[in-house]
Parts: C-alpha cells; structure tokens; sequence
C-alpha cells in the first residue's frame, strides 16, 4: 500500500533540523514525508539524519513582495507536481506562502501550526499587516493548531480566524527528548572542567540566558537587572548562549557595550549542545517579550533548572509560580532582578524549584507524547477515524 504523502514546509531549513528533530523520521514510518525550506547545511542535516527526502525553495523571513512571489510560485508547482496529501507549515512565512500556494495547487489537507506570534508585540500599520497576513494565512489552511493555549487565545482575541483551533498534546511542536536532556548524562568531571575554562568558581550562582541575542527576548531588561544585582551580591556569573541578529531585531548600543565590559558577563555564541552549558548553571532566566511555546524553557526544566520568565504565552502554561519557577511581568528589570535576587539569597527555595523541574517536563511534555498526537490527528483527519 502506498504511504499518503507529507510535506512539511519551514521558512528557514534551521526550523526543521532544531524545531523538528526527530519527528520527521517518526512521521515517514508512516507516511512519504518531504521537507521544503531554502537549502543549506541545515536542510542536509534533515536529510541524513530524518532520512526524508528534501526540496530547496528559497523564502524570506522579512517581507519581501517581489522574492515572496517568486517563493509562492515555486511552491505551487512544486505543490502540484508532488500531488501530496498533506502540507504542513510551521513559521510565519513558510506558512503565508504554503497554506496559498497549497489551495489554489489543490492540495486536500492544508495544515499550518503557530508557534508563535508577532503581531502582539508589534503597533501601527506593521501591525496591521502582519494581522492580515495571518488572516490570509488562516482562510486558505483546512486545520489551524496552535502551538499553546496562549497562542490560541491571541488568535481568538484579535480575530484572526474563525475556524476551529486546537492545541496538540500538551503543547509545543516537537516536545522534549528527556533523555537527551537530563541532567545525569553529564560527567561531574567534564562539568568541573568547563567551569575551570570559564573562570567560574565552584561557589559562584550561574544564571544563563539561551536564544537569540535580540531586543524581543528582553535582553536589555536581563542585563540591567543582572548589574543591579552583581552591585548588591558577589559571586555571581550571567552566560549568554546564542547569536546576535543586528539586522533582524538589534540589541540597543548600551546593552552592547554594557555586555562587553562586564567582566562577569560570559557570551558564548551559538552552541549546538546547550546541555553542558546548562549543567554549569543555577538557573534560567528567560525574560522574552513574546513566544509560542519555548523550547529553551522546556529544555532547562528537563535539565532540572528552575526558570525565572516572563508571564507571557508558553512560559506561563509551562511555569507554575512557586513550584518550578517565578512569573515576571514583561519589559520589568526591576521584578527581574527581584526574582534574581530572591533565587541567590534564598538557595532552599531555589533547590525546590530545582527539584520540581524535571518532573514537570517528563510528565507533560515528553517527545513521544506529541509526536503521537501529530500522527493521529493525521490520521483523523485523513480517514476520518
């Protein structure tokens, strides 16, 4: 019996190597499945490791009429030519350009899931764009699901569609390998070792930050809160993991410059393994304007840290205040450093949530968990069972 065919769409191939890992390899068990985004070393990472077979089309994050045109036609011929019975778009734009690409190829099954908004953090005329984009988006997918109960609420809020909404699993969009990330993988002497390189005392308490060094996930707010508490408190470390992105959404010149000079500041770029880094820390702190469903905070709790973030979609569904994490308003350095200074002044609560947080994440948000979730809504969908 032939295997219905899949195609899975991201705007950039570094979406489906990190945000899908694994689960395009679970899906082709039972389904062809096909991976679309623009080609790089990311789109060969998919192919050798999911064993999917993978098609380049170039899309721009940013808008960008004239290239979106181009990347809408590519996809409806490529739509066409394929015949699958399934599309399945995760990202903004990958999701704008496949959903209308898909209709009007007459692909049956039209799938976009929202992983996270941009309109709600935005104002003005950008703001109305992006909304209609996303209405756009909405009226020629068949099945919406968002990515977190925060996520679907905004949908509603701001009327974006009226078609059924519905949040797989627990949320998020691949889950969490909890053996991958669990704390006992790690060899005590390699953990030692790697805070001997950083100039890190045994007896210092490590905050760190993971994810894109830019001004929406509320580095600027970080910073100033972790000055204001290295003043106040000694031994004290910040590691920041992840890439500046200065044509996207810069950072302000003073956090730059602020991050540079400080000499208990770490930044250590992109890592493709965060687990070691996590391991040398205390705790997250995860103070974004605006997510979907985080992966890092997911990430972090299986690795038993507790996590300051803000109270915003994702981090709220997955924190419970008091039990595996605090809840800070949002653009608020001084509630960030208050909760800063309350975890290293106060280790018995930290070590409470500490303890709690790998329990949460292996309860409700194993990997398996979600991906099982995917395929049968699938399948529900495909024959109606």
């Amino acid at each position: 019996m032939t295997k219905p065919k899949l195609i899975r769409t991201a705007t950039v191939a570094m979406s489906l190597d990190y945000l899908l890992k694994g689960q395009l390899a679970f899906l082709n068990k039972k389904y062809d499945v096909v991976a679309v985004s623009g080609a790089d070393e990311h789109l060969e990472a998919v192919a050798s490791r999911e064993k999917v077979r993978t098609v380049s089309v170039p899309m721009q994050r940013p808008i960008k009429p004239w290239q979106d045109l181009i990347s809408l036609w590519k996809l409806y011929r490529l739509f066409r030519s394929e015949k699958p019975h399934i599309v399945h778009s995760i990202t903004p734009k990958a999701g704008l350009l496949s959903m209308t690409a898909a209709f009007f190829a007459g692909v049956p099954v039209r799938i976009h899931t929202f992983t996270g908004l941009i309109f709600p953090s935005k104002t003005g005329i950008l703001q109305q764009i992006l909304i209609v984009m996303d209405k756009i988006l909405c009226l020629f997918a068949t099945h919406i699901y968002p990515e977190g109960q925060g996520v679907l609420q905004d949908l509603k809020k701001f009327g974006i569609t009226n078609k059924k909404l519905s949040v797989l699993a627990n949320g998020n969009v691949n889950g969490i390998d909890v053996e991958y990330f669990d704390p006992k993988q790690l060899e005590p002497a390699k953990i030692v070792a790697l805070k001997q390189e950083l100039n890190i005392e045994v007896t210092d308490f490590v905050y760190i930050f993971v994810g894109r060094l830019v001004a929406d996930k509320g580095l600027k707010e970080l910073v100033a809160a972790f000055l204001k508490l290295e003043s106040q408190v000694r031994g004290i470390k910040l590691l920041l993991v992840g890439r500046l992105e200065p044509e996207l959404d810069p950072l302000d010149e003073h956090t730059i410059q602020a991050i540079h000079e400080s000499n208990s500041i770490i930044e250590l770029g992109f890592q493709k393994d965060v687990r070691k880094y996590f391991s040398i820390a205390n705790a997250l702190v995860f103070p974004s304007y605006r997510e979907g469903f985080p992966n890092v905070v997911l990430q972090a709790g299986a690795m038993g840290l507790p996590t300051i973030a803000t109270d915003i979609s994702g981090c709220n569904e997955i924190i419970k205040p008091g039990y595996n994490g605090i809840l800070v308003p949002v653009k608020n350095d001084v509630k960030l450093f208050d909760s800063m200074f309350q975890l290293v002044t106060n280790r018995v609560f930290c070590n409470e949530l500490a303890f709690n947080s790998r329990s949460v994440i292996v309860e409700k948000y194993q990997q398996r968990l979600v991906w099982e979730a995917i395929a049968a809504e699938y399948n529900r969908i495909l024959y109606d069972v």
